[in-house]
């Protein structure tokens, strides 16, 4: 028989191995015995949690987890380095010109080794990322399935597809002689390309076959020794292999080589230390098979091996006696990976099914982890967290929280911020939509869950009624130390709990949006960005510091559910409890967004807002145009059209007498700020054009007033030839710092009257003010700000690059709203808009300048809270944005960055201390 016939291939790999399936299986499945008889046990809870999934373009073919890190090797070549705190994507390293087949670390984790179906096997620094060594065989070997990597002898071991173990021992990569370059497998000659057919004619080689890869560069190359060798280790391709002490009773202090083969034996090496690692068989594990299938996975637990084999076959083997003592049948289809943790076996197959024994070799859960199949997993464990991980087919790394492992005790230490994740894996589940009253209950179980969580920290609460049917506004006190009662200072932090709708209807969320998930880094769901997420994070970072015994000052909650709907209700229940808050020092929200994805931000102003309703009435009904339609009649409609377009002339230039008379110049420390964000934003991303012009776009947006016409409504039936009777329209104003909201709505509803009348209608006109809010404009240089600012620096450090001494100054420009003769609309640039930052702010350069100060920044929203708090406490406010631009807040598919996430509750806990000192 051929003696590959019964082995696994790269290519069976990739595609999926002996007819796999996906076919659902029963949540729990019990073992197996020998005889194949079902052993029930009762699941109790402990199936792993799936705490975050990230997403790749290809397979995820190899993992290996360190203490920091996740590095999954996939089908392209790549190695992924993922951050085992906040599981964003640290580095893509472009390692090997195929797929990634095996990944090792060394003991001490400084190395990390991978080998792929290129033969070639490459030694990084885990550090730097960089590579230090490029080791080949000088043989033709294949794919290099396996790699081990003895730190105890400085020896690499690895497992060929041509059936063959070799070995390179570091100690002599200084004694040895350089290799040839031309002895480099990409310099040797391809059986199949290079081979000359009909007329001398070679096959051309796959288009980027010979691209420089950007990664897989420098360092020392290395060359196997011809004597190097153990051919013909396996009868069948070497599948997998392991390393460890205390295998044999005899000399449990000697290290000792154990691989895997596709002949379906297992053997035990010694390796001979004084001749640079050679290996020798020392035993064989057979089962007695005449034929033995491939053994595709190993790993070991003290003195008992576990091998994964075709159709769901798990051997544990005795080490001591090198017996097998039990085949366990597994529901994962062919067992492709094995791994060990807190004295739990798991086993994934080709059914994307994990299946989970205890030490009684009884299951305990069998979950479906993967859509496809399941090619690698590793077990972790992370800040006292039981962690496993696994990567398939399906493009796709899976972190998972395990609940029950030996040692760890059902008391295990979380870290807060495991605990905060928590917290807010509760709260984005109460569909907390102020607008609709159908989630009313939601809104009120929120809030007493929001409540429950200040009470478990031992905060002072109380809910502040609202005006039915309004929701409550959540009040919570931190007191600081009672020796410093009478001196202590007074922080509130404001927040909403309430959210925009998110019905989902249309299916364009990713997952449901009231059901907190992770993915690629970020946490996905309904208000994680606006407001939830940043609320939790300052209220873990006061309980940080209560905890600690470091809370030098008072720390207010003021979190309401009405802001999503014009904060209805706020201003007259705080004024009802004004006595209960007490007095307030300063004022500090967390209720917007980076300028990009990269640079973070200190938002001093906000524009305000007046929602109008311009309606037009007439007395007679609706009407056919083609019956009563003609010269005579007064259409509302046409009405309602004429008088809204003397709202605006040119360029948008409101009409309203005396607008734009209060607005603030361009004061020169101001300018220096915009000169700031061009240079940072254009550094990140090139593409978005002129300085000036950029900083002219953002001026628009954030300090000047504007008037927005947003939708119209009509009676009657939706068809075109009514004339409705009543027609009305929907606007907005922008007010800017200086702008009074009431004065400027009485503004509105004058000229609008005025303009009226000169229509000379018949109709009647209404026009009423929903809602207004004021604008705010912060002092930048004030105490509350310079703190912020220190925090950010000192929890976010380095961030773009360094920043140039000197600056662009910007330029002094016309007025936008006087006519230029010499220039026609088309010259007029387009706007430089939120969704163009977001999209548009690619991965900032690796060797660029560092950001030593965040980006000051106004903003064109409004908050309609923040500056009645100025006025009715007598306090300076200060805005934190914590999410990114592409966060989506309000949109489909909203998100939180964890290490945003993590970093703003870092900043908050600064903040709070140290505020109170200055």
């Amino acid at each position: 028989m051929c003696p590959f016939s019964n082995s696994i291939t790269s290519q069976e790999i990739l595609s999926g191995v002996r007819g796999a399936t996906n076919t659902e299986l029963p949540q729990h499945a019990g073992a197996m015995d020998t005889n194949g008889q079902q052993q029930a046990v009762l699941d109790d809870g402990r199936t792993p949690s799936l705490l975050h999934r990230m997403k790749h373009d290809k397979s995820i073919l190899a993992l290996v987890v360190s203490s920091q890190y996740i590095f999954a090797g996939t089908q392209g070549g790549e190695i992924l380095v993922y951050s085992l705190d906040t599981y964003e994507l640290r580095r893509t390293i472009e390692a090997h010109r195929g797929s990634v087949l095996s990944l090792t670390l060394s003991q001490d984790q400084s190395l990390l080794f991978s080998s792929a179906t290129d033969p070639i096997i490459n030694i990084w620094c885990t550090s730097s990322f960089g590579r230090l060594y490029a080791l080949w065989s000088p043989y033709d070997l294949g794919d290099i399935f396996c790699v081990a990597y003895s730190s105890y002898h400085k020896t690499l071991y690895l497992g060929a597809q041509n059936t063959s173990i070799q070995w390179y021992d570091l100690k002599q990569k200084d004694v040895r002689p350089q290799p040839n370059p031309a002895s480099h497998p990409s310099e040797r000659k391809n059986r199949f390309f290079d081979s000359t057919g009909p007329g001398g004619i070679s096959t051309p080689r796959p288009q980027g076959a010979d691209a420089t890869l950007r990664d897989a560069v420098g360092g020392q190359y290395l060359e196997i020794d011809r004597q190097d060798v153990h051919q013909f280790a396996h009868y069948g391709y070497v599948n997998c292999m392991l390393l460890g002490k205390r295998i044999l009773p005899e000399a449990p202090a000697e290290e000792v080589l154990v691989s895997g083969g596709g002949d379906g034996r297992i053997v035990l090496w010694r390796i001979d230390a004084t001749t640079g690692g050679a290996i020798s068989s020392l035993h064989t594990l057979e089962d007695g098979r005449e034929e033995g299938e491939s053994i595709l996975s190993l790993a070991r637990d003290g003195s008992f091996l576990y091998s994964g084999r075709f159709d769901g076959e798990v051997n544990v083997w005795d080490l001591e006696t090198r017996q097998l003592v039990r085949s366990l049948k597994t529901a994962t289809g062919d067992v492709l990976t094995l791994s060990l943790g807190g004295g739990n076996l798991f086993a994934g197959g080709v059914s994307g099914l994990v299946q989970k024994y205890n030490q009684h070799y009884e299951t305990i859960s069998t979950f479906q982890a993967h859509e496809g199949l399941i090619l690698a997993s590793n077990f972790t464990n992370y800040n006292g967290k039981p962690t496993f991980v696994t990567g398939g087919n399906d493009n796709t790394i899976v972190i998972w929280e395990v609940p029950d492992c030996e040692g760890c005790g059902t008391d295990v230490k979380r870290s807060n911020n495991d605990l905060m994740v928590e917290s807010l894996n509760q709260f984005v589940s109460f569909k907390t939509v102020s607008s609709l009253p159908k989630y009313r209950a939601d809104c009120r179980r929120g809030a007493s869950y929001l409540r429950s969580v200040f009470q478990n920290f031992g905060a002072a609460t109380e809910m502040l009624n609202t005006s039915e049917p309004y929701n409550p506004i959540v009040f919570a006190k931190f007191r600081g130390n009672p020796a410093s009662a009478a001196s202590r200072k007074k922080i509130l932090f404001y927040g909403h709990y309430d959210v925009i709708a998110a019905e989902n209807e249309q299916a364009k969320w990713k997952h449901d949006p009231f059901t907190l998930t992770g993915e690629g880094g970020y946490l996905y769901g309904r208000g994680i960005s606006d407001n939830k997420g940043p609320i939790m994070a300052a209220i873990y970072a006061a309980h940080e510091l209560a905890n600690e015994q470091n809370l030098g000052s008072d720390i207010l909650f003021l979190i309401e559910g009405e802001e999503e709907s014009g904060s209805r209700g706020f201003a007259q229940a705080v004024q009802a409890k004004k006595e209960l808050i007490g007095d307030v020092d300063w004022i500090l929200l967390a209720n917007s967004y980076w300028l990009d994805d990269h640079v973070p931000c200190l938002t001093y102003g906000l524009r305000g807002v007046i929602h109008a309703t311009v309606q037009i009435e007439s007395k007679h009904p609706d009407l056919h145009s083609g019956v009563d339609g003609s010269a005579l009649l007064d259409e509302p409609l046409k009405d309602l059209v004429m008088l809204l377009s003397r709202l605006t002339g040119s360029h948008g230039k409101v009409q309203l007498p005396g607008f734009y008379d209060p607005i603030l110049p361009l004061a020169e420390d101001e300018e220096k700020l915009y000169s700031e964000i061009t240079a940072t934003l254009l550094r990140g991303n090139p593409d978005l054009g002129d300085a000036e012009l950029l900083a002219q776009s953002l001026m628009r947006r954030w300090r000047e007033a504007s008037l927005t016409i947003h939708r119209f409504q009509t009676s009657g039936p939706d068809n075109s030839t009514i004339i409705p009777r009543l027609a009305k329209a929907s606007l907005s104003l922008r007010l800017v710092p200086n702008q009074e909201a009431s004065e400027v709505a009485r503004l509105l509803e004058d000229f609008l009257q005025s303009e009226f009348s000169q229509l000379d209608s018949k109709n009647s006109l209404n026009v009423t003010i929903d809602h207004q809010a004021e604008p705010w404009l912060g002092d930048f240089t004030s105490p509350i700000f310079q703190t912020l600012e220190s925090a950010i620096m000192s929890v976010w450090g380095p961030t773009l690059g360094r920043r140039r001494s000197s600056v662009h100054t910007l330029k002094h420009s016309h007025d936008y709203f006087d006519p230029n003769p010499n220039s026609g609309s088309g010259d007029r640039p387009s706007p430089t808009t939120s969704n163009t930052l977001a999209n548009g702010s690619g991965e900032p350069d690796e060797q660029g300048f560092v950001a030593q100060k965040p980006l000051y920044i106004r903003e064109g929203g409004s908050i309609p809270s923040i500056r009645f708090l100025e006025k009715e406490f007598d306090a300076p406010a200060a805005q934190l944005p914590c999410g990114q631009a592409s966060d989506s807040a309000h949109l489909d598919n909203e998100r939180l960055r964890l290490v945003n996430l993590y970093n703003s509750k870092k900043i908050f806990k600064k903040v709070f201390s140290e505020l109170p000192l200055r």
